[in-house]
């Protein structure tokens, strides 16, 4: 079986896969100082619980934005699964795509790795949107190639900053507005439209421009924990793809164990 972590700048998600089947995924937030031995008493615990032993992961393979996890990942990869880990973008598990972008280095390995799932999974030329701690739109080509992207504030970040710099602003809750308009009557419905139909006009407006400039059809695929909850709201999104993180290091492994 195999261990895909993904480690983002907000929580680190564990998988657990058989073959092309998640069985379990969990997440924790993300603490650098957190060692190798605390995640175990944690994990363990979760794999316990579904009947899963440590000895029956025989891979694992680590995608991390936070470098300063890295190395507790590891240690709780050697020490508990007695696995040597393959880290998404290194080595054996090298991305193998075409980053046709000014700073190839830069780009986060999330973002690499969800290029790859989403170019696996669906034809033609692509925007993938990741509703993480930022969120981000990616563009790849046709043939799998990684175009280059947005960066933006993600949701969270944004309402934080809203709340945070403001004396008298409640901390809401992120939900699709019950209001049917967009001019609010009291000041939680203002936050709330502002900031949910706000963000899908940023989103609606973003894809517009990237489709004119790619100057092809392409698909939009969604993805990260905020994705189900816009789907409800726009047509723009083509897909919503929960796991396309986790498939896209389930492919590095497997092309990994095959080399």
């Amino acid at each position: 079986m195999l261990l895909a972590i993904d480690a983002g700048n907000t929580n680190v998600v564990f998988a657990l896969l058989d073959g092309q089947a998640i069985r379990g995924r969990w997440r924790i937030a993300t603490d650098p100082r957190r060692t190798g031995d605390e995640y175990a008493v944690w994990l363990m615990q979760l794999l316990a619980i579904r009947g899963v032993r440590a000895e029956e992961v025989d891979q694992i393979i680590i995608s991390t934005v936070v470098p300063r996890a890295l190395h507790n990942l590891e240690i709780l990869s050697r020490h508990y699964f007695n696995v040597e880990p393959l880290i998404a973008g290194q080595g054996a598990a090298a991305f193998g795509i075409d980053i046709d972008v000014d700073e190839p280095r830069s780009l986060g390995t999330d973002r690499a790795v969800n290029a790859i799932a989403a170019h696996a999974k669906h034809s033609g030329d692509l925007i993938v949107v990741d509703f993480g701690t930022a969120t981000t739109f990616d563009v790849i080509d046709f043939n799998g190639a990684y175009k280059g992207g947005i960066i933006a504030p993600g949701l969270n970040l944004s309402l934080d900053a809203l709340v945070g710099n403001t004396a008298k602003l409640p901390r809401i809750a992120i939900e699709i507005p019950k209001t049917t308009g967009v001019v609010g009557r009291n000041t939680e419905d203002q936050m709330l439209i502002g900031v949910f139909w706000g963000y899908v006009a940023m989103m609606e407006g973003l894809i517009a421009r990237i489709r004119a400039e790619i100057g092809r059809p392409a698909k939009v695929i969604a993805t990260g924990g905020l994705a189900v909850l816009f789907h409800e709201a726009t047509d723009i999104f083509d897909a919503v793809d929960a796991d396309l993180t986790i498939d896209g290091l389930a492919i590095l492994a497997q092309r990994a164990a095959s080399k």
